[in-house]
């Protein structure tokens, strides 16, 4: 069967209906839900078809930490500009102009450094073929793309190396959950993520806190269907990782991609943007593979990097990426932060929560 094909009886408005009515039935018997969801399409395609308006009041769905670009840490991005001074740096569109203490890449760029837009790592080794420069490129996103970032630290030449800002989803549910700070009934889980890690690394999760996962793709059918399945599961007791995107996805997830990430990659605790040290969610670079980790390549010169954590003044999105307020409830929303004036980084991504919510409100 063709995508197109696919994709026009997943979105057929019969099938739709019929799965908004069994959600509508289900959720007659529960009290106020909570679901949260850990991606930034998912929150893309929620706003976009506006299903949040065609579930019944007392299902409410937020998102969450999703949004890879957002929770980057501004002493990563800090760091990466301090280097433009001896480095050419190569970053993604969706990075250049994300606030952090000395500004962004993209002032670091008006100030005369030599910062470069890609759009895959591929085009960052190709700059370094061409150059005799040093090139550091900004490695970041979730499980999705932490392969590719693996392949290309294999394969690249002399003057290439990486600083690895890859950040791991389960850790971040975990913590969220073992803070109690936010009522979460249920996770949405990310389709893009778990075609790379599966749904194993889920059921942990769900069987020490008792908390009902589903998988879901990106079609309003798939994330309906995916509602569905965890009210059915509040309703029934059960606390599983059910996964609604089994024409992708698989419990193993792509093992020759998780290879090729525990090759080069180790686990260590991490900070992400609006959080405190999540233990074990990030990947560093091994040993046997430092010379083309930019951190332990340029030791020497990051001896004079100083770095001050400091938070930009009413900006609400480290509250928005941990589940406790919506966009709306942020002060700057509208009035001051917008996507061409992002005060956050939460409005300057295309899959951060504020930018889904301006786009489409």
């Amino acid at each position: 069967m063709e995508p197109d094909e696919l994709r026009r009886i997943l979105n057929d408005p019969r099938i739709i209906e019929k799965i908004l009515g069994e959600i509508r039935k289900v959720s007659k018997k529960l009290d106020h839900v909570r679901i949260m969801h850990v991606c930034g399409t998912h929150e893309h395609e929620i706003e976009r078809f506006g299903l949040r308006s065609l579930l019944p009041d007392n299902v409410e769905i937020v998102p969450g930490p999703g949004c890879p670009v957002c929770v980057t840490p501004k002493l990563e991005i800090d760091r990466a500009i301090f280097l433009a001074d001896k480095c050419i740096i190569t970053t993604y569109g969706d990075m250049y102009r994300v606030p952090s203490n000395k500004g962004s890449f993209e002032n670091a760029k008006s100030e005369g450094k030599d910062i470069r837009v890609v759009y895959s790592i591929t085009d960052a080794i190709e700059i370094a073929k061409a150059e005799e420069k040093e090139v550091v490129h900004f490695g970041i996103g979730f499980e999705t793309t932490a392969p590719t970032t693996a392949v290309a630290l294999l394969n690249s030449p002399e003057n290439f190396s990486v600083i690895s800002v890859h950040r791991l989803i389960p850790p971040a549910l975990l913590f969220l959950l073992s803070q109690g700070e936010v009522k979460v009934d249920a996770f949405l889980d990310p389709g893009h993520v778990s075609t790379i890690i599966g749904t194993e690394p889920y059921e942990w999760i769900s069987e020490r806190y008792r908390v009902p996962q589903a998988v879901a793709g990106f079609e309003p059918a798939d994330i309906l269907f995916g509602i569905y399945l965890l009210l059915k599961q509040i309703l029934d007791g059960r606390y599983e990782v059910e996964n609604a995107y089994r024409r992708v996805i698989k419990r193993e997830g792509n093992v020759k991609a998780k290879r090729m990430m525990n090759e080069v990659f180790y686990v260590k605790d991490a900070e992400w943007r609006g959080f405190p040290e999540i233990p074990d969610s990030g990947y560093g670079i091994k040993r046997k593979y430092e010379e083309k980790d930019a951190i332990k390549r340029f030791e020497d010169e990051l001896r004079g990097f100083e770095y001050e954590e400091r938070e930009e003044r009413g900006c609400r999105c480290a509250e928005v990426l941990r589940g406790i307020i919506t966009p709306e409830e942020c002060g700057l929303f509208r009035r001051v932060c917008s996507p061409s004036n992002p005060v956050g980084a939460c409005m300057v991504s295309s899959e951060g929560a504020c930018h889904i919510r301006f786009k489409f409100s």
